[in-house]
Formats: structure tokens, sequence, C-alpha cells
């Protein structure tokens, strides 16, 4: 086999290639048995509504090099990977995707037959997403993969809710929840979206209920943004400090359309009106508050502590109805069955048409939107299933596990108290802020598509009339006896009276296991249904860290990677996912799910917008893969992962051929050329698909062109070194025979390991990206490849030489493949054959496995950390890069060689002398003189670097005397405005004597040197 590569590097050949490798050896897959200590990280598993985009692709990306990180550290590393039912969205997408096709509701089928319909799209995106994984080269141990309906995961989802029922930590409610209209189903807070919209408030007059009815009647004027809700009123509220508020006590209002009589009531909740107020809510207040203790959280707390009726006037889609729990319609016949908005309107027009309108006033406020349908939430009275979060076994657990730094308080230590952290830390005061104001969790959703409740209750339509008391006490007793067994948990379990009769209702049983038909028989007997609703998604992502691992069963797994080490997720689901996970492992098994939780940046457009498709800025991870190369793309998203808030991204039009932005805005024909490749594109537009030969532009990004040029570099500069390396025989490292420069490149490497060492320690992808990228692009091929170019051809050097080179290609593959695998991985089975003894002794240690994924993460010995090389070399490199600088300036030609003389200071006359030969090889110059008190030429160009003054003199005629003067005229003219706006600072009284001493004396320090280089410049002038 061939050490040598392809010339031009191909992203799909080496991702084929890899991969084969990869599954040839099971790279992916790990035993509890396996050697290291535990690093397990879970997938935030994906919707299966639709398939992955560029936020997945950061996201798994970041959590691929970590894993492999760890792999190629020692340790017991798994990626458990799997995708998530996502019941609200998957059922709505699926709902529309059916009426569209088939012009058929939900309603119109079976709920089995529906649900295969959902579990057949399931199906469909599942194979997407994870094919999509596969391709960005995650390294998930696909042989676990979960999701969170299957079978283990059902089990998993029915023991937590039946441990969490006995213990009183599940119970059922009738209370207000954020209600969609749209999927019709309950929502939990951290749900709710907030959103700034225009609205309106409404200011309507109510009269006040008199039995005189010769008198005119007196009004009271409520302002509301809801005047819709006015009907489901059971009071109105006023301020007991407000002025009006005596001569109003005991009085009553009647309700206009519906004729309803109810009180006026006082309560400190209401705002007093103020219209110069800061507060928006006392400038429109009118001091009347409507109560509608069925439509609004507030209302509802304080129809509680006046004990008022609640009256919903709704239906689950948000119509108005009086099918429940509203009688006394009065003449509001005219608003049932429209919708809530248009009912809005209705309402507001019959105040108008009845002079009760006072006054309309334009408003603009946040409004809560539904996280799924994106449509308004409404408050509403429903029977619903929560989970008791806010008891300290679930909410205080999760703050005490956060740590000490991270929190305020921090007390009754146990063995994970104090080990949870986030990454950035300002995330902890998210994590801390939600469970210190937790409300208990709505999990209960109207929905078919999920985990259906596991709770029986009785219900008023299953006959049981015809059993005898005997019977139906015999079945009692079984229930108590299944309880006693551990099959079911029973709340208000069934009861005979004082009266000997058996006591049904409010009775609510758990059964532990969805195979036990003799409970689920017993209960049917006693006339208990199972409860039509499903579990919240979030019930079952909260046990993922546990049901992946097959909990309740302690498996091996669990007992290995449980807690796991990191999870790396967004900002957005740290109350959703975060929160929940944690309580969920602190309760089940004692410990922390992870200890670590990443929190990465979202990706953004150019000017700031989340990417989605409606706004067609959204960019998919295998176009990038296909334009560019799935190393590419991990490449780019590794280094734009800072610690900031977000990442912004420019989104252009892309040939779906090479990848290169396409100039469309100036398009005129349906069908252009590539100005890159040639090829023919189809120009979007509405209606337009695109043909085989045509297709249309694909998303993408220039960013990605940063990933695709670094490739590029590795392939090519690895190339080079394996084209000398076949033909260089090995030889025995000796040390006594290294150059300064190979002390250099060493002494790099071996900061770059450090380097990158801490940066994913801390979980600082871009200084981990940043570091292999100056290593191998700067350090080795910039400098020292170049640097030993003539020693490769030398044989009397070239042996030691391939050996520092191989080492440092050898180090930095390993460095650089949790984040470029594919293309790493190439490299390395050509590198390893060219040259499988890559090892310096006692210094780098060798890597000797067949594939990199499984080779050791590259340690160094400190001993080949060298300040001093590094001192030396990097003044070499700043007066190579002067001369480099002053011939670009002159327009002097790469290939045309100039005289270089150096009037030095100290011992750089002894630095530079003894390496003459990398100064001349590297800045293609003659050294003609060097030593101290030189003297330039009249037509030398002059610069400064390392303390010395650097005169390049280029051949007769090279060098533009006039085009020397303007540059030199340019730079004394900003170093000069430099002198100026610093004397000027240090002239101002309050800067001079009230700023810092040190920053004055710095300011000092900096003019003096500005003038120094003014003056510097003023005399190459003068020479010129």
């Amino acid at each position: 086999m061939s050490t040598e590569l392809p010339k031009t590097y191909d992203p799909t050949a080496t991702q084929a290639q890899a991969h084969q490798i990869w599954d040839d050896a099971k790279a992916f897959h790990a035993e509890p048995t396996d050697f290291g200590q535990p690093f397990a990280i879970v997938i935030p598993p994906p919707n299966v509504t639709a398939a992955l985009h560029l936020g997945h692709a950061l996201n798994n990306t970041l959590q691929d090099i970590l894993t492999r990180w760890r792999r190629m550290a020692g340790d017991n590393a798994v990626w458990l990977p799997g995708t998530d039912h996502a019941g609200i969205a998957t059922q709505s997408v699926v709902e529309k995707r059916v009426l569209k096709e088939e012009g058929k509701k939900r309603t119109d089928f079976k709920r089995e037959d529906f649900i295969a319909k959902i579990q057949a799209w399931k199906d469909e995106y599942e194979a997407k997403i994870t094919s999509q994984l596969k391709a960005m080269g995650c390294s998930c141990d696909w042989d676990r993969q979960a999701f969170t309906m299957d079978l283990p995961r059902a089990k998993a989802v029915r023991e937590a809710f039946f441990q969490l029922f006995k213990d009183n930590l599940i119970y059922r409610g009738k209370r207000l929840v954020n209600w969609d209209p749209a999927t019709q189903t309950a929502l939990a807070d951290d749900e709710v979206e907030m959103e700034e919209i225009d609205g309106h408030f409404y200011y309507l007059k109510y009269p006040i209920h008199s039995d005189d009815v010769a008198s005119p009647p007196e009004y009271i004027t409520v302002a509301t943004t809801r005047p819709e809700t006015m009907l489901g009123d059971t009071a109105v509220a006023i301020n007991p400090k407000d002025p009006r508020a005596d001569q109003l006590r005991g009085k009553f209002v009647r309700l206009p359309i519906v004729g309803r009589i109810i009180p006026i009531i006082e309560d400190d909740y209401v705002v007093l009106p103020d219209p110069n107020s800061e507060d928006a809510k006392a400038r429109f207040a009118s001091g009347f508050l409507k109560v509608t203790p069925a439509h609004d959280p507030n209302d509802y707390e304080l129809g509680q502590r006046h004990n008022l009726p609640v009256i919903n006037v709704m239906a689950p889609d948000g119509t108005i109805s009086n099918q429940h729990g509203w009688t006394d319609t009065g003449a509001a016949d005219f608003v049932l069955g429209q919708d809530r908005y248009e009912a809005r309107r209705a309402i507001v027009d019959w105040f108008k048409t009845n002079k009760l309108l006072e006054e309309v006033k334009p408003y603009r406020h946040s409004v809560g939107h539904s996280y799924r349908s994106h449509v308004p939430i409404e408050p509403y009275l429903s029977d619903q299933w929560y989970v008791k979060v806010t008891d300290d076994r679930l909410a205080g657990a999760a703050l005490r596990a956060m740590a000490p730094e991270e929190r305020i308080t921090n007390t009754d230590p146990s063995k994970w108290q104090g080990q949870l952290r986030f990454y950035p830390t300002r995330y902890a005061k998210t994590f801390q802020t939600w469970h210190e104001n937790i409300r208990d969790w709505c999990i209960s959703r109207q929905l078919w598509w999920g985990h259906r409740i596991p709770v029986w209750s009785f219900s008023e339509d299953v006959a049981v009339d015809t059993k005898t008391d005997i019977e139906l006490s015999g079945l009692i007793q079984k229930l108590l006896a299944l309880e006693m067994e551990g099959r079911i948990a029973l709340q208000h379990a069934p009861r005979k009276t004082e009266t000997a009769a058996v006591e049904l209702h409010n009775s609510f049983a758990c059964v532990r296991s969805e195979g036990d038909t003799d409970a689920i028989a017993t209960l049917a007997s006693l006339g208990f249904k199972q409860d039509p609703d499903v579990l919240d998604t979030w019930f079952s992502s909260g046990l993922w860290p546990l049901s992946t691992l097959n909990w309740p069963s302690q498996t091996p797994e669990l007992q290995k990677w449980n807690p796991s080490t990191v999870l790396c997720t967004a900002r957005e689901i740290i109350t959703l996912w975060v929160s929940r996970m944690v309580m969920f492992n602190l309760y089940f098994r004692d410990c922390l799910p992870f200890t670590d939780v990443f929190i990465h940046a979202m990706i953004q457009d150019g000017e700031g917008r989340k990417m989605s498709k409606s706004l067609g800025n959204g960019v998919d991870p295998n176009d990038i893969i296909e334009s560019h190369g799935a190393d590419a793309m991990r490449f780019t998203l590794t280094l734009m992962t800072t610690n900031t808030q977000d990442v912004r991204m420019p989104v252009v039009a892309g040939c779906p051929h090479c990848g290169q932005p396409l100039p469309l805005e100036s398009k005129s024909a349906d069908v252009i050329p590539c100005p890159a490749c040639g090829k023919k594109v189809t120009s979007p537009g509405p209606g337009k698909s695109g043909t085989e030969d045509a297709p249309l532009p694909k998303n993408t990004s220039p960013k990605f062109d940063v990933g695709r040029n670094f490739c590029n570099k590795l392939w090519n500069a690895t190339r080079f070194a394996l084209g000398h390396l076949q033909s260089i025989p090995a030889e025995p490292v000796d040390e006594s025979k290294w150059s300064l420069v190979d002390r250099w490149i060493l002494s790099r490497l071996a900061h770059t390991v450090h380097d990158a060492d801490d940066a994913l320690k801390s979980y600082r992808f871009d200084a981990y990206g940043k570091a292999c990228y100056d290593f191998f692009w700067r350090d080795l091929c910039d400098w020292y490849i170049e640097a030993i170019k003539p020693a490769l051809r030398d044989p009397t050097r070239a042996g030691q030489i391939s050996n520092i080179l191989t080492a440092c290609l050898d180090a930095a593959l390993r460095l650089m493949h949790p984040m470029i695998p594919f293309i790493t991985e190439i490299i390395w089975a050509k590198l390893h054959e060219a040259r499988p003894n890559r090892e310096l002794p006692n210094r780098l240690a060798a890597a000797n496995s067949p594939t990199i994924i499984r080779a050791a993460w590259p340690t160094m010995d400190d001993a080949l950390t060298s300040e001093g090389a590094e001192f030396v070399f990097t003044r070499l490199q700043e007066l190579i890069g002067v001369v480099r600088n002053i011939r670009s300036k002159s327009n002097i030609p790469d290939r045309d060689k100039v005289e270089v003389s150096i009037s030095t200071t100290g011992d750089a006359n002894r630095q530079i002398e003894a390496n003459r030969a990398v100064i001349e090889l590297l800045a293609n110059c003659t050294l003609k003189e060097i030593g101290p008190d030189l003297k330039a030429s009249a037509t030398a160009a002059i610069g400064q670097a390392a303390g010395c003054d650097i005169y390049v003199q280029a051949a007769e005629g090279k060098v533009d005397v006039e085009a020397e003067k303007q540059r030199l005229t340019k730079d004394r003219d900003a170093k000069a405005k430099q002198v100026e706006t610093m004397r000027a600072r240090l002239a101002n009284p309050s800067y001079a004597q009230k700023a810092p001493a040190n920053l004055v004396q710095q300011t000092r320090d900096q003019l003096a040197a500005a003038e120094a280089e003014c003056a510097r410049l003023e005399e190459q002038l003068a020479r010129l």
C-alpha cells in the first residue's frame, strides 16, 4: 500500500474511508467492564419532528470532541444517542400533514390508528436524524441508541410515575393552567414564551346594581386588555385605599351582556390609578379590576381569597362556549361559538353600541405564547396531573446540588451536594432562580402521542350497580392487597361509608406494570377507567440519564455511567430539561445525573436572528458537509464556540455543486452558471424546485471556508512531509543534534498540548481550536517546515529532522482528531505506515495504534518546554517579519534576494550570527553585516525588531525611493498623532492628577516610546 496521499483532498472519499475504519473496529462501542475511568455523555435527544439543523451540528460536534478526547485519554467513554418523541410538536406536524393529504382530522381516526401514522413519521425522521449524526462524525455508541417511547424507556417512565405517585408527589388538581388553544393541551410554566405585542386597554362601564329602577344608573369603569373574558366575571375589585372604596363597600354591579349580579370587593392587589406613575399599569389603571377567576391566574388567587365562583366561558379550542361550566349566558348568544379574538371585537362593539365603552388606549405588553404552536396561551381552568416539584425532596435537592460558589446558601451536606457546576457560570443563576421560585409542574397533556398516564379513576359511565356490596367489598379488599404487594398505588382509596355504601368517587389507582392485567381487570370491575391523557414530553426526557442505561434495572451500565460526566446543551432548556433531570436523578438514585453542565451559544444569522425555515436563513448541516466536508464544518463551529452569548454566521446562497457563494442579487434568468465551478444553478423563486442538471442553491456561509482551507492545508502539508519521509531512513533520536528551530517547535508543541488540555477541561472549545490552528498552520507549516527544507535534503541532518517532523505531525494529528476526525484518521494511517515508530524517547510517548480514534492522547515531557529557545526564535521571527514586511511594501518580488544589515545591541549579535542560515532562508536575504552602531545607506529601507535596526538594501533599482518616502511619511504622521493625543491626556489635570498612578506612568512610558519612534522616522526621512 502506498503511503502517498492523493494529490487533492476529497472530503467525501475521506469520510467514507474513515467510517469504514471505525465500523470495522467497532470503535464507538464501550462496555462497563472496559478499562478506564467512566466518562459518559447523554445526547440531548433531537425531536423526531424534522431533520437536524446547524444548532444540532454545533451541539453534537462539541459532545463528540469531548467523547473522542476522553476516549483517547484512556477513559471508559460512552456517548449515549437517542431521539425524543416530542409529543405536542410531532402530533401537530402529523395532524397538519394528514389534514393536507387526506382531508381528515385526528378525531376522524381511532386513537391507535392515528398513533400508527405518527409512528411512521417517527421512523422516517429518526432514520434521517441518525444518518445526519453519522455524517457529522458523531462517535455515539449506536448499539445503545434509545427512543423516549421504546420499551426500556416506557418501563422507566412507568416506574418513575409509580414511585412519585406512591410518595404523594404526583396529584390531581383543578386549577388554572397554561392552555394552548391550537394544540388543545395544557403547558407547563416553562413551556410558555413571553412576547411583546401591540394591544389595547379597553375601558368598560359596569352599572352599579340598584333596586331603585327609577333613578338613572351609576357606573364604575373597569380597564382590561381581554374584554372577551368579562363574560366570566364574578366580582369587581377595588383597592381599600382608593377614596371611592368607602361609598362602594357592600354594593354590587350588574355584569353587562350576561346580567349577572356580582359584588364589589376590596383587595390590596388592585393597582391604584396614577396617570403620572412610571408604572405602566398604574398609568392605565381605572382603579377597578374585573375579576375573572377562570381566565386569569392573578384573578384566580384573588377569587380564592374572597371565595368567589369560578366560571369558565371557553371551550378547549379558545371559542366562547356555554358547554364547559357556564349556564347564565344572558344575552351572550351572539358570541357563542366565536373565536376568542372574534368575540373580543364583537363584545367591544356591543359596549360601544350600548354607550358603555368609555375609551380605548393602545398598550404594548408582554403576552405568554406556546413554545410549540406559538399562539397566545389562554389561562384555563382544568383538571390536570401535577408533580409536586415544590417539595424539598425535588426543588430543594436541586438547589443543594449546586456548587458552593454558584449558590447563595449551601447547607445539608451529602455526597452529591455542591457538585453541580455550570459553564459559563452565569447560567447557574438561571438554574437557582428557577428552583427558588418553582411552581408545581403540570405533567398531563391532552394528546394521543406520548406515554399514557397510568392512573385509573372511577367513571360514572361504567355500570357497577349490579354488583352486591359483598362483591364490591371483595374487589376493594383485592385492591388493598395489590397495594400491599406493591403492584398498585392508591390515592383516596375506595372505602365503605357510614351507611355501608361503597365510596368510589375521587379514588385514583396507579398500576405499576403495563402488563399487570389482573390489577387492570380488578379496577375495571370496580368501574375504573384509565386516564386518556399522556405525560408531558419532558417527563420522559427528565429520566434520560437513567432510562438510557435501562433504569429501573440495576444494570452494570447504570452503575458505571450514572452519574454521567457532562451535559452539553442550550440555555433555553435549563428549566425545561436540565432541572427535571437533576431532580429525578437525585430522587430516584440519590446521585446527580451529571456533574458539569456546559451551555453553548446559539447560532444566529449575520443579522442576529435565530435561524429558521420561515425566515429562509436556516442552514442544513448536510449542505455544508456536501460543499465543504464534515471536518470543515466541525472545525469552523469549534472555533466559533466562545463563551459569549451567541454566534453570528452570515448566511448566503451557495452553489449546490461546489458550495461557493452565488451572486443571486443580480440574477435575471431562471438558470445561471456558478462563477466558481461553471455548473448550472436554478435561481430561487416562488414555486421553483430546480432540476437535476440545475438544482436550487443551498444556504451556506463563507465562515466555513476557514475550515475547508485548514483541512486543505493539513492535507497538503502532510503530503509534502510524507513525500520526504519515504526517502529518509529512520535513525535513533539524538537530542544533541537538535537545532534551535528543533527545540523551538517541540517547545511550541508542548505548550500546545498543555493549552489544549486546559481548554477542553474548562469547555473553552474556541481556545482548543485556536491552539491547534496556531500550532499546525503558523508554527509547524509557516515556520518549521520552511526552515527545515534544506535539511531534509542533507543526508547528514535529514534523519534527525525527520524524527522531529514525524513526532510533531503525530502529536498534532492526535490533538486535532476530536475536532476533525475524518481527515486525521486517514492521514494517520498513511503516517503510521510511512514511519511506524514516531516516539521521542522519554519526551513524547509513542501511539502505535493503527487507528487514531484509539490512539493515546499526546502527553509531553515538561523538559521539552524551552523558554530560551522560544525567546530566541521569537526574536528571529520578528526580524524576519520586518524584512518580509519591507519587501512587501517596497514591491520587491519574493524570488529576489536582498542584502540585510542588522545593527544589534546586547547578546542579539551572537543569537543572530548563530542562526544566520535560518534568517537568510526564511527572509530570502543575504546578511551583509551584523554588529553594533551600523549605519544605513541612503537608499536602504529601515525597520526595527527585537531591539535592532534592520537595513534592507535591494539590488539596484529594486527599491522605490519615492514609495519608501510615502510609507515613512504615513508612519510618521500616524505616530505624531499618537504623540499629540498622549501629550493632551497628560496635560489634562483631571487625568494627570486623578487617574491611577500606574495608568499615568503607563501613558508617560508610551509617550516616550512614541516620541523616540517619531524621531527615528524623521531621521529616516531626512536620510532619504
